[in-house]
């Protein structure tokens, strides 16, 4: 259930003293024309037709020049009140022009302060030339409606944000994956943002005329009062000739509801662009998992698919296709293992006997649901999900609007990042966002969430594709230049757990070095790869130092 409504958001405590000031300057115009309004009448209102003046006296007979004198006589007096108003009329007009350009620059004044600030309350605090403006910005952003970009490299990326941490994919050689917002205008534009949003959710009242759901909900939303703490998450993205866009989702512990607010600052103030709420209760995600063999691999995705999505979300269906026949025995009775033992059978195994395909496992489990429309999450076997991620997958899509593509934390090799430990920690402790610990996988468009209906409407995967790799990209980029809204944003509750890649014999030249080179990306961060190239030099100097420090010795 949505609800949307394009108005500006109302920015408590700013323009205060200046909106008195605006309030009474309008309310003396209001007086002044009531004077003048009360003159008109009293002077220009019809005489009864017993005024004396156009009667004679009674039973004493009047010949045609007294009429006519008395006729000149008014017309006279009619002239002369009509020149005195036209003197009152053009004295207020005057009146009126300094007024107005009292008021335009009390306007003009306020623009820099709403350029650098929060919204106004209403649109008439604004200039319509301003008003005008703002609006072409969000026409001319990514907000409402896809925007049709030629490749992969030209797409704008959200970054993701909570009260606390910043999770970004641009980290330079000083930014780290996961940090807070250290820099004090990044901190006050996310609270600010964030105070915005909440001021919507708890002032529902003020937006009444632009709403155009059923006023059941409106109620509903307006019984809970939300604090920063309701405050889930947030994404944003900056385009740089238009403005940022921020995506902010609430929640009480106790509904089952998530508050969607939309905000766009066109650099300037903030203008809220939709408010909604999104049901999540009963939301089916079908999670399609193509596979080929594996199974330890796929044994560990079952034990973290029935921790999260059976016993803590509950409303998760499983589609498996797996290919081949070696290892198909032992899935089965990973699956009815697992039904056995939690109850749960809301999932389909699809058997293969072609060559393994990713895109082609992938368009099958789609294919394979029947029950109308369904959300699905394209999903790896060494992908783990946190509980979270699953809600996140349901907020950031909307069939015939939105698909979401989220960037994965991909972890390293834990017999490199934990060599100085006597073993590697369990998988749940080693998902930290640490730059020694793992990678933002910005290339890999693999992990998708999509409603079936738009993945059959685009033309799904590119089924000449085999093996692994580059169908993910092919419907990535059917997406960017459809009118769709691509969600990317890096995605905290998302792991890639490492596994070893081995590069085949087969492989050219030029594609086993292309191999090797993602194998070294996969394997460890910059650092630990320079301590294992240059272990020779650094055992070097370490003998040097105990030869050094053993000869200071006295005999």
């Amino acid at each position: 259930m949505r609800k949307s409504a394009a108005i500006l958001v109302r920015m408590p405590r700013r323009g205060l003293l200046m909106q008195a000031w605006t309030r009474r300057l309008l309310l003396g115009l209001a007086l002044f024309f009531c004077l003048i309004s009360l003159l008109y009448l009293l002077e220009c209102t019809p005489r009864p037709d017993n005024d004396p003046l156009l009667l004679g006296i009674p039973g004493k007979p009047y010949g045609k020049e007294y009429y006519q004198a008395l006729l000149q006589e008014q017309e006279e007096h009619y002239q002369t009140r009509a020149a005195s108003l036209k003197r009152q009329i053009t004295q207020l007009k005057q009146e009126l022009q300094e007024m107005s350009e009292k008021l335009k620059s009390v306007q003009e004044k306020k623009g820099p302060s709403l350029t650098g600030g929060g919204a106004q309350n209403s649109k008439e605090n604004f200039p319509n030339d301003l008003l005008e403006f703002l609006h072409s910005q969000i026409d001319k952003a990514e907000v409402s409606v896809g925007a049709r970009v030629p490749s992969e490299y030209a797409v704008v990326p959200f970054e993701s944000f909570t009260l606390t941490k910043v999770y970004q994919l641009e980290m330079g050689l000083t930014r780290h994956p996961e940090e807070k917002a250290v820099r004090k205008d990044r901190r006050d534009d996310f609270a600010e943002a964030i105070e915005a949003g909440i001021e919507v959710l708890n002032n529902p009242e003020e937006e009444e005329e632009e709403q155009d759901n059923d006023e059941d909900d409106d109620d509903r939303a307006q019984k809970h009062s939300y604090t920063e703490n309701d405050f889930i998450e947030g994404y944003y993205r900056t385009e740089r000739d238009k403005g940022t866009l921020y995506e902010l989702f609430y929640k009480k512990e106790f509904l089952d509801e998530f508050q969607h607010i939309t905000l766009f600052r066109p650099f300037g103030p903030l203008m809220k662009v939709k408010s909604e709420t999104i049901d999540v209760s009963q939301q089916i995600i079908n999670i399609i998992v193509p596979l080929s063999g594996r199974t330890e691999a796929f044994a560990q995705f079952m034990q973290n698919f029935r921790d999260v999505c059976i016993r803590q979300d509950g409303h998760i269906y499983l589609t498996v296709v797996y290919f081949g026949q070696e290892g198909l025995g032992e899935v089965k009775k990973i699956l009815e293992m697992t039904a056995s033992e939690t109850n749960f059978h809301n999932y389909t195994l699809v058997p293969l006997a072609d060559e393994f395909s990713r895109g082609r496992g992938l368009d099958m489990g789609a294919q394979a649901w029947e029950k109308g429309e369904a959300l699905m999450f394209f999903c790896d076997v060494d992908i783990y999900i946190s509980p979270e991620f699953l809600n996140s997958c349901r907020i950031n899509t909307e069939p015939g609007k939105k698909v979401f593509y989220p960037v994965v934390f991909s972890l390293y090799n834990p017999a490199i990042v934990y060599a100085n430990l006597d073993g590697a920690p369990s998988i749940e402790q080693q998902l930290v966002h640490k730059k020694d610990s793992g990678f933002w996988r910005d290339f890999g468009f693999g992990m998708t969430c999509q409603y079936r209906s738009d993945f059959l409407t685009i033309g799904g995967f590119d089924l000449d594709v085999k093996g692994w790799g580059g169908e993910d990209v092919h419907l990535y980029r059917k997406y960017l230049h459809s009118d769709l809204i691509v969600v990317r944003t890096p995605v905290s509750s998302l792991f890639h757990l490492w596994h070893e890649k081995h590069c085949a014999d087969e492989l050219t030249p030029e594609q086993y070095r292309m191999c090797i080179q993602s194998k070294a990306m996969n394997e460890a961060s910059q650092a630990h790869l320079g301590m294992l190239v240059f272990r020779d030099e650094i055992e070097a100097h370490l003998r040097k130092q105990a030869y050094r420090t053993d000869s200071d010795i006295p005999d």
